[in-house]
């Protein structure tokens, strides 16, 4: 329902605007997430996040060219080799648009479904082919752009989101946000040649050197400690850092960190090497700002060796330095003069153009949106905003990515107890799935994000304003489409079977499990209790969104959702009622998938 208002909204914003409007559809945020440059730099095209559209952008001027709809939610734009070729991942409705930049106008040619939820795209050198991450169902698919369509599917890691590749074709690097590993893959057969763990998550862009040697990405270390302030402050929580990973052989990787004492960084995400190799370029996008490392004298440590970054990194200017960019700048791509960066700044709805020697911005792109600022979208601000915990070591977001949840077990600190690990928990339409934290005794939603800002994150506690406009953006936070449900509504036999077993006396999911959201906001005693916890019982999670999640139940043991059926929360334990069949708990599994 809500897929078919935003696209009715859509369509009818792009037919009823004039021409002195266009190409602008200008009630729509962009949301810009991802950014390919032409390479001779005359123009630029944005992945568009909220708008579901592209944006082509003249550089020379800063012109608005043109712009097109390429589905729901895109993550990425890849250029081709040929230098006009685009890919783009629409990720909320599997596929990929292929469009080509010809006299100023971006023209579709194709749309490529791939299945689940399309991010990171990497073309061969030919630009013959392309590779495709789709974090959901953990795999890469290798599409034939001949013939525009999928012609190799393999497993990887969990969450696979970025990707990179080398030169001559011959190794895909692979960043596995799911279980913190970055994995090189053979292109001839996709084996796996070796992967390299990282205690951490949330990896982003990855970037490939010239020589072909090592990958580099910025990524979350976790710390697996209490968020206490004196443990925040050292790095024990959680830490942003620059990764190296050699690629042409196996061998220990390499780390920088990028946080300051007093003055952290949040967020990493996007990076980039300037073409000379003389600079490293992070955007820190919770503390909206770039970093720029000089990259011929820096040195690389081994994983755990340090939590700061190097004395002697920060004493010199030179060699370290930050540039304010306000908003949540995600992608960078630096220029040909070595000079001049360009970053896609996703809250503000714009293209901004560094000149990394002056350290300032110097032109500012703005690429359309509304004039007044919604409550929703001042929360959606708030909710990606690392000055809000102490020191700015991290977000909301840094743990409920994008919203939903991550790939660890954490201590929120907000059920009155310490060192009580937990699973996540999905924001998604927060106001409708009361009460709140795993143990159901909060009952106040203000209360609960006060307990957020002052606990989880040991910050200053936020005005009422602010926590009237986090809770209207997360009341209007939707998981994203299950991609076991066909884009007409349809799920397959198996799921219908395995439907009839949810709402079964043998499987006795619906009891607690229901309504809209599927929770009915009681708390239970289901036998998982622990004796460090301070309430009695858990809360009934909704189960939207199950197909995004990688750990189940409260303590995040269950790895997967037969596992959360066989060993921790078998129905024949639960109810009472006898046990499931093989395919009866297949079924009910492929069902659980589609919620």
């Amino acid at each position: 329902m809500i897929r078919a208002i935003f696209l009715s909204l859509l369509c009818f914003a792009l037919i009823t605007q004039t021409a002195s409007s266009a190409p602008f559809v200008a009630d729509l945020h962009r949301s810009p997430v991802d950014i390919a440059v032409a390479q001779d730099e005359s123009w630029l095209v944005s992945a568009n996040r909220t708008s579901g559209t592209v944006t082509l952008v003249s550089l020379p001027d800063g012109k608005i060219l043109d712009e097109t709809f390429v589905g729901l939610r895109p993550t990425f734009v890849a250029l081709a080799p040929d230098g006009h070729t685009l890919l783009v991942s629409a990720a909320d409705d599997r596929q990929l648009a292929r469009i080509s930049v010809k006299q100023g106008k971006l023209v579709p040619e194709a749309t490529i479904e791939v299945g689940f939820d399309p991010h990171g795209i990497v073309f061969n050198s030919q630009g013959t082919a392309a590779y495709v991450a789709l974090p959901t169902s953990h795999e890469v698919v290798k599409i034939d752009l001949q013939k525009n369509k999928v012609m190799h599917r393999f497993t990887v890691g969990k969450w696979p989101r970025y990707l990179a590749l080398t030169s001559d074709d011959s190794r895909l690097v692979v960043g596995q946000s799911g279980d913190g590993k970055v994995a090189v893959i053979d292109t001839t057969d996709h084996s796996t040649l070796f992967t390299v763990g990282f205690n951490g998550m949330n990896l982003g862009h990855m970037r490939i050197s010239d020589d072909d040697r090592y990958v580099y990405f910025p990524w979350l270390h976790y710390g697996d400690n209490v968020p206490s302030p004196g443990n925040i402050r050292r790095g024990w929580v959680l830490g942003n850092r620059l990764g190296r990973v050699r690629i042409d052989e196996d061998e220990p990787d390499g780390i920088i960190s990028l946080d300051t004492r007093g003055d952290a960084v949040a967020d990493a995400w996007g990076t980039d090497i300037t073409p000379s190799g003389s600079h490293y370029l992070v955007t820190a996008s919770g503390t909206h700002e770039l970093l720029v490392l000089r990259a011929p004298d820096l040195e690389f440590h081994t994983v755990g060796s340090t939590e700061h970054i190097d004395d002697e990194l920060l004493a010199d200017k030179d060699r370290f330095f930050r540039i304010p960019l306000g908003g949540r700048p995600l992608a960078v791509k630096a220029g040909r003069d070595n000079q001049t960066v360009y970053v896609a700044n996703d809250l503000l709805d714009s293209i901004q153009i560094v000149d990394i020697k002056s350290r300032r911005v110097v032109k500012e792109i703005h690429l359309g949106g509304p004039q007044d600022i919604s409550l929703a979208r001042k929360g959606e601000a708030i909710f990606y905003d690392g000055d809000r915990s102490f020191d700015r070591w991290y977000s909301c977001h840094s743990c409920h990515y994008e919203g939903g949840s991550n790939s660890q077990i954490i201590d929120t600190l907000t059920d009155g107890s310490s060192a009580t690990y937990k699973s996540i928990l999905p924001l998604w339409e927060l106001g409708s799935t009361s009460p709140w934290t795993w143990h159901g005794w909060q009952q106040d939603a203000r209360d609960a994000m006060q307990q957020s800002f002052t606990k989880t994150m040991q910050g200053k506690p936020a005005s009422e304003d602010d926590v009237t406009a986090i809770l209207a953006y997360f009341n209007q936070l939707q998981a994203p489409p299950s991609p076991y449900v066909g884009k007409d509504g349809s799920i397959s036999a198996a799921a219908k079977r395995g439907e009839t077993v949810f709402n079964g006396n043998v499987a006795g999911c619906a009891d607690c499990h229901s309504g809209p959201k599927f929770t009915d906001g009681e708390v239970y005693d289901v036998g998982l209790g622990s004796r460090r916890d301070r309430y009695e019982g858990y809360n009934t999670p909704s189960l939207i969104g199950l197909h995004a999640k990688l750990r189940f139940l409260h303590h995040g043991r269950a790895k997967t959702l037969k596992d959360t059926l066989t060993k921790y929360h078998a129905p024949e334990e639960v109810t009472g009622n006898g046990k499931l069949t093989d395919q009866q708990q297949s079924d009910l599994i492929e069902y659980l998938k589609t919620l």
